[in-house]
């Protein structure tokens, strides 16, 4: 066994995996990853189950070292700058950390998660069937709350194997796609408004829902109902006005009116915008959700067959040296080296 010691962490990092799953009847959330994909990329390139644990780092920096072995490890999700003892380290494939190194992470760019997974896993008791931290429930393991600077977590020393690379498709542009209601009609006119305005992801929000900065969504009828079911992407309208959506740390019912879902193919990247970076929603039809969906499973399950070997190779810097890299070189100080021949030039040679 080794251990990955955290170094140093910012907050809104923990312990994640696919989430707990089957007793939401009962009350129990199923939290687990922001983004599914990119949890399951960074798993597949060290060889682990695509929900297996990982850590979910937040949008600040962060630093794991290793100890009693070496340890190997992926990064994915939103980029950063990454290190091991200034050498640079990519996204979307894995690497070893010597005993006593430390992996060091700047600030996410463009996102808001990235995703550390480490052969073997992370050891823990799972929970309700899952590691998956909920910190208001104080559910997860091996810390039930977001890791602090001095978590040790335990896990297999590393194999030795060839480490790999993973081509994942361009990231979806556009709006947020999401499906009406279930309870649109409680809003009218402002339905529009919600489509047809520019939002933005307050810095209030958390795990458990993201607040909404844009235009007031007024109720036709009152903001209470009688309470039911949420998913993950529910938007509800609150009192106030401003809508929230769900994340996986939600409840699993609630009393606010929802005046839209996002879909499930997009929840991974809607969970990713940053604080204060603009976006719209666009309405799709229950056909268009499911036939994305479809797609991004079949995604999931092309992430093996995307793996590729890093090809690693000597760099000879002698011959290097002797080549000719340039092509056809010229001289600043000869014209004939450079000036293009007229075309009588041309025509009497």
């Amino acid at each position: 066994m080794s251990k990955l010691v955290v170094s140093a962490i910012g907050p809104a990092s923990s312990v994640q995996d696919g989430g707990r799953h089957g007793a939401q009847r009962y009350g129990l959330t199923p939290s687990g990853a922001m983004d599914r994909l990119a949890l399951a990329a960074a798993n597949c390139l060290v060889g682990n189950e695509a929900f297996a644990a990982g850590i979910e780092i937040g949008p600040f920096g962060a630093a794991f070292t290793a100890r009693e072995g070496a340890v190997r490890v992926a990064l994915a999700g939103a980029p950063r700058n990454a290190d091991i003892a200034g050498r640079a380290v990519a996204f979307d494939m894995s690497v070893t950390l010597a005993e006593d190194e430390t992996l060091t992470l700047g600030f996410a760019r463009g996102g808001s998660f990235s995703y550390l997974a480490i052969e073997g896993g992370i050891q823990g008791e799972p929970m309700f069937g899952s590691l998956a931290v909920n910190a208001r429930a104080g559910l997860g393991s091996p810390y039930p709350r977001p890791l602090q600077a001095g978590d040790e977590l335990q896990t297999a020393a590393a194999s030795g194997a060839p480490e790999r690379r993973i081509d994942l498709p361009a990231p979806v542009k556009g709006p947020v796609r999401v499906v009406m209601g279930p309870q649109d009609d409680e809003f009218g006119d402002a339905t529009r408004l919600f489509l047809d305005s520019e939002w933005k992801i307050s810095a209030t929000s958390d795990r458990m829902g993201y607040r909404l900065d844009g235009p007031v969504i007024t109720h036709l009828y009152g903001h209470n109902i009688v309470s039911d079911g949420t998913v993950n992407g529910s938007i509800q309208v609150p009192g106030n006005g401003a809508p929230i959506v769900l994340m996986p740390d939600r409840g699993t019912s609630g009393g606010y009116p929802k005046i839209a879902t996002v879909i499930s193919a997009d929840l991974g990247r809607f969970a990713q915008i940053p604080a204060g970076t603009g976006f719209r929603f666009k309405a799709v039809s229950m056909a268009e959700a499911q036939a994305e969906v479809r797609k991004s499973v079949e995604l999931l399950r092309s992430l093996p067959d995307r793996l590729r070997p890093i090809e690693s190779f000597d760099l000879n810097i002698e011959a290097l040296q002797n080549a000719n890299v340039a092509g056809a070189a010229v001289s600043a100080v000869d014209a004939r080296t450079w000036q293009i021949p007229s075309a009588g030039a041309l025509a009497q040679d």
